[in-house]
C-alpha cells in the first residue's frame, strides 16, 4: 500500500473485480482504451494483475480517495508487451481514472508515486507510456510528468480503433526523475 495527499494505492485484489468491471464498461473512461469491456475480459485483467503483483512485485494498483474510501481507478506498471509494440518487455505506466475525477490532478498524483516505485524499488532504467495522438488528456500528462515524446517509437496497436493509431510513445529515464521532487 502507497499513500498520497488524496490517494491510497493498493495491490489490486478479488474484491475489487466489481468496481474495475464497472470503470472498464463506461464508454466515456474507455474511449482512447478500445472502447467498453465485457465483464470477463475486465476479470481476466485483474487476475492478470494480481498474478504480475505476486511474480514480479509490480502491477496496477487500485486507487481509492483518502477522505472517503472511493475507488476512483488503476494506476500502475507492467511489461510492455503491446501486439507489434517496439520495446517489449521495457516498463510502462499506465492509469484509468473515473470521468467524475478528470481534470483534478489524480491521475498525476497516482502516476508520480508509481514512478517513484519504478526508479526507487523497482529500479527500472526507464519507463515508457502509450497513448492515442487523439488523447490530449493523456499525453498532456506524460509531459507533465517529464517524459519525452519519441515518434521513433510510436506503433499500430491492434487492440485499438485506426482513428487511435499509431499509438505515441512517450519515455523517461531514471536519470530524468528525482524520487518524490513531486511532492515539493
Amino acid at each position: 500500500m502507497i499513500e498520497t495527499a488524496r490517494l491510497v494505492l493498493k495491490p489490486i485484489t478479488e474484491a475489487d473485480k466489481g468496481w474495475v468491471a464497472a470503470q472498464a464498461a463506461d464508454p466515456q473512461v474507455m474511449t482512447y482504451l478500445g472502447g467498453p469491456m465485457a465483464r470477463t475480459m475486465s476479470d481476466e485483467k485483474v487476475d492478470k494483475m494480481i498474478r504480475l503483483q505476486a511474480d514480479r512485485g509490480f502491477s496496477f494498483f487500485g486507487l481509492f480517495r483518502k477522505d472517503h474510501g472511493r475507488p476512483i481507478g488503476l494506476c500502475g506498471l507492467k511489461l510492455f508487451d503491446a501486439e507489434g509494440a517496439t520495446l517489449p518487455g521495457e516498463l510502462e505506466i499506465g492509469w484509468r481514472i473515473d470521468a467524475d475525477c478528470w481534470g483534478q490532478g489524480y491521475a498525476r498524483e497516482a502516476a508520480s508515486v508509481s514512478l517513484d516505485y519504478a526508479f526507487g524499488v523497482v529500479k527500472g532504467e526507464r519507463v515508457i507510456a502509450i497513448t492515442s495522438p487523439r488523447n490530449r488528456g493523456s499525453w498532456g500528462l506524460m509531459e507533465r510528468l517529464g517524459m519525452t515524446r519519441r515518434p521513433d517509437l510510436d506503433f499500430n496497436d491492434v487492440r485499438v480503433p485506426p482513428e487511435d493509431n499509431p499509438t505515441i510513445l512517450y519515455m523517461i529515464e531514471a536519470k530524468d526523475w528525482e524520487v518524490g521532487a513531486w511532492k515539493a
